[in-house]
């Protein structure tokens, strides 16, 4: 069975941090083309993607404060948020396009998703 569940959702207050994290069952992370999304009730963004060679993408409006690693052991995928704005507030979850190893630009085309976390940052 195929799927992904995130934790390390919170409230933090503007200028913080906090790590997502994203555990995957059924699949290797490291082997396929993997991301971050986040959806208000507006639209869906994408945060940023990571290819299995380890090259990373991110959209402008997180670049220098998010990062996207990998943890092959453990299976898992994280986001490192810093800096932290209001305007981040959002449900985040975690994707995966398990038919790629690199992710379709500008926009991964995910096969499986995480059911999300809430991010709340406060001014």
């Amino acid at each position: 069975q195929v799927y992904l569940v995130e934790s390390g959702g919170g409230s933090v207050q503007a200028g913080g941090s906090l790590t997502l994290s994203c555990v995957a069952s059924g699949f290797t992370v490291s082997a396929y083309c993997m991301g971050w999304f986040r959806q208000t009730p507006e639209k869906v963004h994408q945060v940023g993607t990571i290819n299995r060679d380890g090259t990373t993408d991110y959209a402008d409006s997180v670049k220098g404060r998010f990062t996207i690693s990998r943890d092959n052991a453990k299976n898992s995928l994280y986001l490192q948020m810093n800096i932290l704005k209001p305007e981040d507030t959002a449900t985040y979850y975690c994707a995966a396009d398990t038919v790629r190893t690199t992710c379709l630009q500008p926009i991964m085309a995910p096969s499986v998703r995480g059911q999300g976390t809430q991010v709340t940052v406060s001014s």
